[in-house]
């Protein structure tokens, strides 16, 4: 028979050994990821069925389990409305289990949907939203903001093309965060670059009509007309400038975020010339391309930077849950930040603690007709910036886990 003392330290050791063995374990015995993205409206090519796919085919390749266990995914439309996109991420974490949401497009559901995932202290991985607020004076330590934002997308282009002497700047903005974002940090970006802004005109989301906005642009005589917009927007405004004869007229037109498909819906004839900041291009190696040939054997497109941003990201936080054998958020966020993100999709990117993962940036120029030897091959390559240049400094974005860290 054990003494005593013996037998309560025997105890004291099996209920921290149990202790143990129930923290390191996957919660309902499924990892549960949630696509919520736009299925139906103005960003769903560059998002939408193919955010979808892209998070399902890194499940696959990593072998549909981790620990042993099942990993689930499913998918809804937040129809770029916060309510609708709160209450499907609320109803997936209550009832539905789910312990991470991935892609979020519009900024004005994917800060909302941050917020929610801290309260339930779930993970948020955000690939499609766009205003650097996230990872700003909105950080989360619950969020990872994964493939581009609006200071990147305006720091790299803004900078090249006010170096190359086009330094007045005029911008149409989609009126809501994420536009608001952009045409701020371009802003930004374009007067500590010595240019100046001579105006700017906002506009609702997904507009058809753009032909007042687009006057008020020529009527400003701005070098650069810069588009704070995106999806379905960004061509209808391209469209519009083109009938106008902007470009004639000597104005350089700037689509601030322009994703693969937009280019490729609008053709290169209409595009030839453009100024694009990516994140991502097909083409731009064997693994790219690799990758981007299995994907539009399902989608039917070439993937944009959000939609491979995302299989990474998959990939990422599997392999993070794997590692230490549990999916609880907080351990699962330390797992991912510890560890470089190296893949197709970035080489030595590396997550903050304000959850940037800082990656390269690209700058290119849409080919001339001339150039392109097939339907997609679209972008030639101008610039590659390292991602401690192309994104925001850690210590200026206002996020309040950069004080406490």
């Amino acid at each position: 028979m054990k003494h005593p003392v013996q037998a309560i330290a025997a105890a004291i050791a099996l209920a921290a050994l149990c202790g143990t063995a129930r923290a390191q374990t996957i919660s309902d015995d499924v990892v549960k990821i949630g696509v919520l993205t736009d299925m139906s409206s103005l960003y769903a090519d560059a998002t939408g069925k193919g955010s979808l796919v892209a998070v399902q085919m890194a499940v696959e390749d990593y072998g549909g389990k981790v620990k042993g266990k099942n990993v689930e995914v499913i998918s809804a439309d937040h129809q770029n409305k916060p309510d609708v996109g709160v209450n499907i991420a609320r109803n997936w974490y209550d009832n539905e289990k789910v312990d991470a949401i991935f892609d979020v497009p519009t900024s004005s559901v994917a800060l909302p949907i941050s917020a929610l995932t801290r309260e339930k202290n779930k993970i948020h991985i955000n690939s499609g939203g766009g205003s650097s607020d996230i990872t700003g004076t909105q950080c989360s330590p619950n969020t990872v903001h994964w493939t581009y934002d609006t200071y990147a997308l305006s720091n790299v282009a803004g900078k090249a093309m006010v170096k190359r002497g086009e330094d007045t700047w005029f911008f149409i903005t989609a009126d809501y965060a994420f536009g608001q974002a952009l045409e701020r940090d371009a802003a930004n970006v374009v007067k500590e670059a010595g240019g100046k802004v001579l105006g700017d005109v906002r506009h609702p989301l997904n507009s058809s009509d753009f032909s007042s906005f687009v006057l008020q642009a020529q009527a400003s005589k701005a070098k650069v007309v810069g588009l704070a917009n995106a999806g379905g927007d960004t061509q209808n405004a391209l469209k519009q400038a083109a009938e106008f004869g902007l470009a004639q007229s000597g104005q350089k037109m700037i689509a601030l975020l322009m994703e693969i498909t937009d280019v490729h819906s609008l053709g290169i004839k209409s595009t030839s010339g453009l100024i694009v900041t990516d994140a991502f291009y097909w083409d731009m190696n064997d693994e790219t391309r690799a990758f981007s040939k299995r994907f539009n054997d399902k989608v039917g497109h070439m993937p944009t930077m959000i939609q491979a941003g995302l299989y990474s990201a998959t990939t990422h936080y599997l392999k993070a849950i794997e590692a230490i054998g549990t999916d609880e958020a907080p351990k699962v966020m330390a797992q991912m930040r510890a560890t470089p993100v190296n893949d197709f999709f970035a080489k030595n990117g590396k997550i903050r603690i304000d959850g940037r993962m800082v990656h390269d940036m690209y700058l290119f120029e849409v080919k001339k007709p001339e150039e392109s030897k097939g339907d997609w091959d679209l972008y030639k390559l101008i610039a590659t910036v390292p991602g401690d240049e192309a994104f925001r400094p850690l210590d200026k974005g206002g996020c309040p886990l950069v004080k406490s860290n």
